[in-house]
């Protein structure tokens, strides 16, 4: 009887602790919950100065383990540590679907946000207005602002990005965006960018007007009243003679300014002192005539000699190129420039380069890849074009030498000189024309 007994005994304490078990496994199913901010703190102590072991994002779930005052122990990605409990949304239901925790989170995300010491306002990205932001592609920076090392307004700086400033997408958090530059990568909020709308060539029509500028119109047409004036390139007397013309020569004046014309004449631009130009022709006596033929031989024999002395060859020179195109470092981007005065565009500041050394290259950049032959990124020699873009060909630079490129880069940078072999331009490098 007493052996019985003990049966029945062990058997009721199976069951009971079976119930138990059973119990157990159910409660620790339920014992899920889910994160109702944009980004929560996962700290080694129930402290809030605790270390930050890891950084959890909206709706990602967390196993709870335990509870310590105002916070909950729990487990994500396998790491353990303590969450607010404002922070977490416990699932009473193990079968809760994820569209109802989503409602549940909707209507205690304001709630919690304002008592929540950790997270500020600012770490929730409004997308209201916010442009579609798509990765792989290519934005400027909408005003100065931090790029984060991870996706939360109280991480670390990176670095500050300027206005106007192109980056590269490569991932979309919520309302974040990972972006890269030139030089490193890290987090902005997505209603920091806006569209890249490529420096030139954006439509047919630009290019059709950037292939044929406006043309200059003469003010009035005047006479040399001396027998033998220089023209000049520059608008002073140090700078190179272009010409030499004499008495009696028409010219084409298209402005005045500071006691200097400019002109054209035979073909020929640049600038004459006002006061050696009349409105008139002089007379002339035959002596006169015979004298101004002497000085008209004198001043061809001149010419002659100041074109070969001063004018740069116009093949086989690279680095005089190279030369030509650091005077105008530090020179602005203007977009359609093509001049020290105006400033300039990528392919305005290569023509005007190229020109300088009795060479014509076309306006745009997809023009340039039509002149001179190709050359491998591997053999690439100072005076080269380097042809930058995705799909299509949006920029163009002069190769240096040592890996670097010099460009009229953007409105914030004007003419710099960049790494070839880092960021942008060696992800985007497209091809190269060797003109020389």
């Amino acid at each position: 009887m007493k052996s019985k007994m003990n049966i029945k005994s062990i058997f009721i304490m199976a069951i009971i602790s079976l119930a138990s078990l059973l119990f157990i496994n159910i409660s620790l199913a339920a014992n899920t919950g889910v994160i109702n901010v944009e980004v929560a703190n996962l700290r080694e102590t129930a402290d809030a100065e605790s270390t930050i072991l890891e950084q959890i994002s909206l709706n990602q779930e967390v196993e709870i383990l335990g509870e310590e005052g105002d916070w909950y122990q729990v487990t994500y990605n396998r790491i353990t540590g303590y969450v607010s409990k404002e922070l977490v949304t416990v699932n009473s239901n193990p079968e809760t679907t994820t569209n109802e925790n989503n409602q549940a989170n909707e209507t205690t995300t304001e709630e919690n946000n304002q008592t929540n010491t950790n997270v500020t306002e600012e770490n929730t990205v409004s997308t209201e207005n916010v442009e579609e932001i798509e990765t792989g592609k290519e934005y400027k920076i909408s005003e100065n602002t931090k790029l984060k090392l991870i996706p939360s307004i109280n991480a670390t700086d990176v670095i500050e990005l300027k206005t106007d400033e192109t980056v590269t997408v490569t991932e979309i958090m919520n309302g974040w965006a990972c972006v890269e530059t030139q030089t490193t990568k890290g987090w902005l909020r997505k209603d920091k960018l806006k569209k890249d709308e490529p420096v030139e060539e954006n439509t047919q029509e630009i290019q059709q007007e950037q292939q044929e500028p406006v043309q200059e119109t003469p003010i009035k047409t005047q006479y040399v009243n001396s027998s033998s004036v220089n023209v000049r390139q520059e608008a002073n007397t140090s700078s190179t003679i272009v010409t030499t013309i004499t008495l009696n020569t028409e010219v084409q004046v298209y402005s005045e300014e500071n006691g200097w014309s400019k002109v054209k004449v035979n073909a020929v631009e640049g600038y004459i002192s006002s006061s050696l130009l009349s409105n008139t022709k002089q007379e002339t006596s035959r002596s006169q005539t015979t004298s101004r033929k002497t000085s008209s031989t004198k001043a061809n024999t001149s010419k002659k000699t100041t074109t070969a002395t001063t004018n740069v060859p116009a093949s086989g020179n690279g680095s005089a190129i190279v030369a030509t195109a650091k005077q105008y470092l530090g020179y602005n981007y203007v977009y359609g420039g093509s001049s020290p005065s105006t400033g300039f565009d990528c392919s305005g500041f290569t023509s005007y380069v190229f020109k300088q050394h009795g060479i014509s290259l076309s306006r745009t950049a997809a023009g340039q890849y039509g002149n001179g032959v190709a050359v491998s990124r591997s053999n690439l020699q100072p005076g080269d074009l380097v042809m930058f873009g995705k799909s299509s060909i949006t920029h163009v630079a002069i190769y240096i030498g040592g890996g670097q490129i010099i460009h009229a880069s953007t409105p914030s940078t004007g003419v710099r000189i960049d790494s070839l072999s880092t960021g942008y331009y060696n992800n985007n490098y497209y091809g190269a024309r060797r003109i020389l």
